[in-house]
């Protein structure tokens, strides 16, 4: 199991594992729902840029979007780790966000990858790590947990957790 950046990945297996993901899901947001191929090339040669901070909206922190592929070389989720706060991250969505291909729920392997996810985290010098996850989604909590993870506050529609690394 490993975490590819978007760019490095198999460009044909990685557009057809964002097409698999609805525009948002359990709080995941497909940000290539609705692209076409060229649009999709485009993106991700912006991915690039924008993991070097390079090119990014107002408001943006540089991330870098993770394809995890599994042992026998499927690609079965995405992973997107920022790698700072601004105050709506913060108070939002966090340091990672993450979705698996519906066809490979139920087998540990968001589990997986957001453990390889925190290793990027700490590779970036990262102590306390951000996350969030809809309260409907007892899956995601639960990965969360698995991997250290703490509640640190809610409130009507979300679990605000922290991993220390």
């Amino acid at each position: 199991m490993r975490l590819i950046e978007v760019w490095n990945a198999d460009r044909d297996k990685s557009y057809d594992l964002y097409k698999s993901f609805p525009e948002d899901e359990n709080g995941f947001s497909n940000s290539c729902f609705g692209m076409n191929r060229e649009e999709y090339d485009r993106y991700v040669s912006d991915c690039k840029d924008w993991s070097q901070g390079i090119g990014l909206k107002e408001g943006y922190v540089p991330d870098t979007r993770y394809i995890l592929e599994d042992d026998d070389g499927n690609y079965v989720g995405i992973f997107n780790f920022r790698h700072y706060l601004n105050d709506a991250l913060r108070n939002g969505a966090g340091h990672i966000g993450y979705g698996i291909r519906k066809e490979y729920r139920g087998r540990g392997l968001a589990s997986e990858g957001l453990r390889l996810a925190l290793e990027k985290c700490r590779e970036k010098g990262i102590k306390e790590v951000y996350l969030s996850c809809h309260r409907d989604n007892p899956a995601s909590l639960k990965v969360q947990i698995k991997n250290g993870a703490v509640v640190h506050h809610e409130d009507d529609k979300e679990y605000y957790t922290r991993i220390y690394l």
